[in-house]
């Protein structure tokens, strides 16, 4: 599968980075690779190969999820960065006049 500029382009746009036209040409050849690897892997019989999940053989310790209960809004409040009436302010990552 061939990867094309328009393509780099296209998903930088999403991602909201510039590049500069060396950049995309650099991008575009690499990901092109990338894409090749993956239709390569695809390629390997794997018929008959247990899945691996993990290469070394140890057990993973999960804590417990136990929500946690603030007696008061105001001891909450006191550990948050910056707030506004009573809310905590987070910065702005979507534009409300984006089209994309």
């Amino acid at each position: 599968m061939k990867i094309t500029k328009d393509e780099i382009n296209h998903v930088a746009a999403l991602s909201r980075l510039e590049f500069g036209e060396d950049e995309i040409d650099k991008f575009t050849e690499q990901m092109g690779d990338i894409i090749n690897m993956a239709h390569q892997l695809a390629e390997v019989d794997t018929e008959g190969v247990p899945e691996t999940v993990q290469v070394v053989d140890r057990e993973t310790d999960f804590r417990e999820d136990k929500p946690e209960h603030w007696e008061s809004r105001a001891e909450l409040m006191k550990n948050v960065p910056e707030k506004a009436d009573g809310f905590i302010k987070v910065p702005v990552i979507i534009d409300k006049d984006d089209n994309e």
